[in-house]
């Protein structure tokens, strides 16, 4: 199980957070984005550099991200496509996207997207982000995180050998 993470613009109280229980657990977690960014010095703590692009960032982390793996992003169609490859997803409000929400969600933010397009719709966005908003993400995050590492294959220089009878 790894965490990939579509850091471009992840809040920072976010990232301290699963920094801290990335280190904790003992779970690989790697920011992705299309600049560099900074994390404590860590085994468990990665980052990558795409080029600046559009999509490039999510794209590394749909080929990257393997069913099992958990992705924090607020952004729904790469959600949409790492929830069809078998991955978690959950945005930094602590709302999980799943097979059941995804598509409604998509279409709800590509009516959105039309509208303020067309002029029909002013301002967009989501609220700021507070402090309830990080209490909600930890508990999902952390939930998460324990359920996928335990659910998580052993790998096989783990197992026992079979006992000689």
């Amino acid at each position: 199980m790894k965490i990939w993470v579509d850091a471009d613009a992840m809040p920072v109280a976010v990232k301290t957070l699963m920094f801290r229980a990335a280190e904790r657990k003992r779970v690989q977690l790697t920011l992705v984005a299309n600049c560099p960014l900074r994390h404590p010095e860590s085994n468990y703590l990665h980052s990558v550099v795409v080029q600046g692009g559009f999509n490039v960032a999510d794209d590394w982390i749909v080929e990257n991200a393997e069913a099992g793996d958990l992705v924090v992003t607020a952004d729904i169609p790469l959600a949409a496509r790492v929830v069809s490859k078998g991955a978690v997803a959950v945005d930094p409000r602590g709302t999980r996207y799943t097979e059941e929400n995804i598509g409604a969600k998509l279409a709800t933010r590509n009516l959105m997207e039309e509208l303020r397009g067309a002029s029909m719709l002013s301002g967009g966005g989501p609220a700021p982000y507070g402090k309830k908003d990080l209490q909600k993400f930890a508990s999902a995050f952390n939930t998460l995180v324990v359920r996928l590492k335990a659910e998580a294959p052993r790998p096989a220089d783990l197992t026992l050998p079979p006992s000689p009878t």
